[in-house]
């Protein structure tokens, strides 16, 4: 049995192979993109283990592998810098690291989800960036009028048709300014077009996924973030514990604790930073539509001012929990038996 580690660029890797003793068998620096690393070690001797870290283009890397090695393992790359702070880096000592923990088999991992649910994830993603150049477009235009000292009629909202309308027919001081608001409203139009052709595509994939009409029977939950979070958990049975969910998606505190002190901080932010946004958006609309919802969100808040963000998401996490839950046994949203659910 081998082990290599592959520390993978797009225009060179590194491969480390070590056998069974944990001694280097080989080590070597492959140029040109990663199928030439690919067709080595399709010449090393069976059976071997493999792994590298997670970057882009991960999936469809293990997806090849796979069909090569024993075991892919895919490492977690925030986590790895953790391991191994050293002040000399280089491709060559990267692959050996990787080939040590895939020795001592202390790799921290990376979930590596289907080709389809990668796919999944990536449009949601895509479409949160469409998103926010929008939201910059429409920015734009609101900084563009503020710099000319206009404001918008009352009772005109900028971005319904006739607000729209008011926007184009509008005279500006300059031709510069008239340049720019042309610029402006044609990119919001052309962004509006593909942002509703991504979410006819997602709109379909979520009305044939049954995770994603399970967890719309939240209050307050719509298809956005429904389809995000069934989108990344994709397999409940791979968190040990219903509390991990709250760690994988960044919304349990930094803690620092030493003997008799424990301090907790801010929350950590990890993992993808779209369903966070969406579990917020989300827990607020629970908390005006479900009486449950808000009784817990009431609970931690106290009726103290400085308490508000922190009972926000701590709702967040106590609901991404019982979605957690609920992809894990089928069964639906029930007003009176969510605390027996998240327990």
């Amino acid at each position: 049995m081998y082990f290599v580690g592959l520390d993978v660029h797009y225009r060179s890797s590194a491969i480390c192979i070590l056998d069974r003793n944990g001694k280097v068998v080989k080590q070597t620096q492959v140029g040109g993109p990663v199928g030439k690393a690919v067709g080595v070690l399709d010449r090393l001797k069976r059976p071997f283990a493999i792994c590298y870290e997670a970057s882009c283009g991960y999936g469809a890397l293990y997806d090849v592998l796979r069909g090569l090695a024993k075991r892919v393992v895919v490492a977690h790359p925030g986590q790895l810098r953790l391991i191994f702070k050293s002040k000399r880096k280089n491709d060559r000592v990267d692959a050996k690291k990787l080939a040590t923990l895939l020795f001592l088999d202390q790799v921290p991992q990376v979930y590596v989800p289907s080709v389809g649910v990668r796919s999944w994830r990536s449009l949601i993603e895509f479409r949160h960036r469409l998103v926010a150049k929008r939201t910059r477009a429409k920015n734009g235009l609101r900084s563009l009028l503020r710099g000319h000292g206009i404001t918008q009629p009352a009772k005109r909202r900028l971005w319904t048709k006739k607000g729209l309308a008011w926007l184009a027919g509008l005279e500006l001081p300059t031709e510069e300014a008239d340049l720019q608001r042309d610029v402006l409203l044609d990119e919001l139009s052309m962004l509006e077009t593909q942002i509703k052709r991504v979410e006819r595509k997602l709109n379909a994939v979520g009305k044939q996924h049954p995770g994603v009409i399970l967890l719309r029977t939240i209050p307050g939950v719509g298809p956005r973030t429904s389809e995000a979070v069934t989108a990344y958990i994709d397999n409940p049975g791979r968190f040990g514990r219903n509390k991990n969910i709250g760690a994988y998606f960044g919304l349990v505190p930094c803690q620092d604790q030493s003997a008799g002190s424990d301090r907790l901080g801010h929350i950590t932010r990890e993992g993808p930073s779209t369903v966070r946004k969406v579990l917020v958006e989300a827990t607020w609309q629970g908390i005006r539509r479900s009486e449950h919802i808000r009784a817990y969100f009431e609970r931690v808040w106290r009726g103290d001012p400085k308490r508000k963000k922190i009972a926000l998401v701590a709702t967040a996490h106590y609901l991404v929990r019982v979605m957690h839950a609920m992809l894990a046994t089928g069964e639906a949203w029930r007003e009176d038996s969510q605390e027996a659910k998240a327990a």
